[in-house]
């Protein structure tokens, strides 16, 4: 117990392998294939040794393009993420296996299928991150006409969803549970029919996966805007928060864990968990300058030029990175220089994030490339592994998060030097486990079942 006799909460720990991302130094020597199996292999490897709660996978539907050319200074794309956790089952065997899957372009009797088939091969391992698509260029790839707009995919989100739990739940009853392992359809009328009709989707039928061993997997969730807190709050076992401050934290904390009640939840039955990178050093100042060397790979000058085109809409080709800001505002109107990146969505007023920018340089005296840097730059834990453990665990203690996706700038080996030099360290406060405690992610998690 601490001082003031509040109960020492356990830290949840999961690995990202990211799938579209500037956080993966992919041109660094150390780093390996993001397509061979090998690679997936060892870093779910790694994640288990340690006792991880789940290794998760980020996906993006469509190559990302820049003045019309492929956008080929960041990880984009990935083999699919099914084939690649249903790979992984069979050579991990406590590590909960997430996926990220969108609910705009697929169908719920099809993901559904393949999530209670990953749960059944993994032994109660699935996880699913629900997300939406919110620009036509994504959509072309799927020949869907236009985009949905914000409160319309939401819509569809939580109407995919519902439909989804109606498939995991059409197998009921003990005698259907008792008989699950033999795979062998029981002589029962009601098994596995559903039904389901809503203003996205009129389906019925006969579900042909029998109840998977968590009954439902893990519903994970990523949006911040108030919808998409509502979704998680209404739905969703777990949210990736992108506040990895102490006090950005605390505060979405309260907001997310307060809609709960409205839904007849618990506090504890919602888990959020910040995304965060780490730089690790024998002394502080060795972990500070390793963090700054990585910030630079991940942003060289080309690539610094290229996110400050995606704010000012212009071709900027011209332009030293290691000079000033340009000097002419952004174009506003229809975004025709990036397609298909995220941040180029949340840029709702170019001209007010150009003066910000403009601001900060002129204050900090930064180039082009600083800048980027500075404004780009993810929260991390940096410092000594007793320094990065003692950060983390106030962390969680203080309310600020349940835990952390940890995010590391190499794959696969990025995870190892944690592994070896953090986890220790958790243990021997009592605040992470030492071993598994049970076989499904639930059970890591501290979920019941569904």
């Amino acid at each position: 117990m601490t001082s003031s006799s509040k109960p020492v909460k356990q830290i949840h720990l999961a690995a990202h392998f990211p799938g579209v991302n500037n956080t993966t130094v992919w041109s660094d020597p150390a780093a390996g294939s993001q397509i061979e199996f090998s690679s997936f292999a060892h870093f779910a490897r790694t994640a288990e040794r340690a006792k991880f709660d789940f290794l998760f996978l980020a996906e993006g539907l469509r190559l990302r393009e820049q003045h019309g050319r492929i956008y080929d200074l960041d990880v984009v794309g990935r083999p699919d993420t099914f084939t690649v956790l249903a790979a992984l089952a069979a050579v991990t065997d406590r590590l909960g296996l997430a996926g990220t899957i969108n609910s705009t372009f697929n169908e719920p009797y099809e993901v559904a299928r393949q999530f209670a088939s990953l749960d059944h091969l993994s032994a109660g391992r699935a996880a699913w991150n629900v997300v939406t698509s919110w620009d036509a260029f994504t959509g072309e790839n799927f020949r869907r006409g236009g985009f949905l707009r914000e409160e319309d995919r939401y819509a569809r989100a939580r109407q995919f969803l519902e439909a989804s739990w109606q498939l995991f739940d059409s197998w009921h009853g003990d005698e259907l549970l008792a008989d699950r392992a033999s795979g062998k359809f029981l002589n029962d009328p009601d098994a596995g029919r559903f039904a389901y009709r809503s203003s996205e989707f009129d389906i019925s039928g006969r579900f042909d996966v029998p109840r998977a061993p968590q009954g439902r997997p893990v519903i994970f969730q990523a949006g911040d805007s108030d919808q998409g807190r509502e979704f998680a709050a209404a739905s969703a076992d777990a949210i990736f928060s992108r506040h990895g401050t102490l006090f950005a934290g605390q505060a979405f904390y309260a907001d997310v864990k307060g809609r709960l009640a409205r839904y007849g939840r618990q506090r504890d039955e919602l888990k959020i968990l910040p995304s965060v990178t780490f730089a690790l050093g024998d002394t502080d100042v060795e972990a500070h300058e390793r963090a700054a060397l990585i910030r630079r790979q991940q942003v060289s000058g080309q690539t610094a030029i290229r996110l400050l085109e995606q704010v000012w809409n212009r071709d900027l080709s011209d332009l030293d990175p290691d000079g000033p800001l340009p000097a002419q505002d952004p174009l506003i109107g229809e975004h025709t220089i990036a397609r298909g990146r995220a941040s180029v969505r949340m840029t709702r007023d170019p001209l007010a994030v150009a003066n910000e920018w403009r601001a900060l340089a002129g204050t900090k005296r930064l180039s082009v490339r600083e800048l980027i840097i500075e404004v780009t730059g993810r929260q991390s834990f940096i410092g000594t592994p007793a320094r990065v453990a003692e950060e983390m665990n106030r962390f969680v203690q203080e309310d600020a998060g349940d835990g952390f996706i940890l995010a590391p700038h190499l794959t696969p080996t990025g995870l190892d030097e944690f592994a070896d030099r953090v986890v220790p360290l958790l243990q021997e406060r009592g605040v992470f486990r030492t071993e598994y405690q049970g076989d499904t992610l639930r059970d890591h998690l501290g979920l019941a079942a569904r």
